[in-house]
């Protein structure tokens, strides 16, 4: 059995603007993948009228191989960080 991972959507969230381009530019750069699409937005959570948080919202969209014809296996390892 053959399985080819092909394609993944990650979305982060960051303190600042200088984040979010960091971070782009660093998938940019990658090698392993080919970066698709990215994304940032900006975001506020309101209460009561008033911005209590603000944030960033980044989406990266890699590209591990072609669909039609897989030339690459990879895994991929995601870990959970505890502050």
């Amino acid at each position: 059995m053959s399985k080819y991972l092909l394609k993944t959507v990650e979305t982060y969230r960051v303190d600042s603007e200088e984040e979010a381009d960091a971070l782009i530019a660093e998938a940019k750069e990658d090698s392993v993948y080919a970066l698709e699409k990215f994304s940032s937005q900006y975001k506020t959570r309101k209460s009561k009228g008033e911005i209590i948080d603000d944030y960033y919202k980044v989406i990266l969209t890699k590209s591990f191989t072609s669909e039609k014809e897989p030339d690459a296996q990879c895994s991929i390892t995601y870990s959970d960080s505890v502050f």
